[in-house]
């Protein structure tokens, strides 16, 4: 959601061809899978189409992408061990956030957890942008 949600807003701003933005995972759990229609169903409530098929993140990535962004300490880690100097937790660029900088894992509770990961998301990506964007 992170991805599509990042870029639907950086379109807002006409800034989308500022960015060159990929979504892959620390796991090979999801690849090849298109993301949870709970996720599908909460963006489009945005009107944000997520089209994106899940990957795992590889080298090339850590090599290529100057951010690369976790949704919570784990991943972070994980990234970290790959040999990441450049990554950093999605809501750290969220301002007001408190010591916890987790974005919980909606995919085991119910469909409201989307919708409160989606308002976190909204809010870091915002904060990601600005933080870009800064002259």
């Amino acid at each position: 959601m992170a991805e599509g949600i990042f870029l639907h807003r950086a379109a807002h701003r006409n800034m989308s061809h500022l960015f060159e933005v990929d979504s892959a995972g620390t796991g090979s759990w999801h690849v090849g899978s298109r993301p949870d229609p709970r996720a599908i169903a909460t963006a489009s409530k945005y009107g944000i189409e997520l089209l994106s098929v899940a990957r795992q993140v590889t080298q090339i990535d850590i090599d290529q992408y100057d951010l690369l962004l976790a949704m919570d300490s784990s991943n972070l880690v994980h990234l970290e061990n790959m040999g990441a100097r450049n990554a950093r937790l999605i809501r750290s660029f969220e301002s007001g956030t408190g010591s916890d900088l987790d974005v919980p894992d909606p995919y085991y509770g119910d469909g409201d957890g989307f919708d409160r990961v989606y308002e976190m998301l909204v809010a870091s990506c915002d904060g990601l942008i600005c933080s870009l964007t800064k002259s």
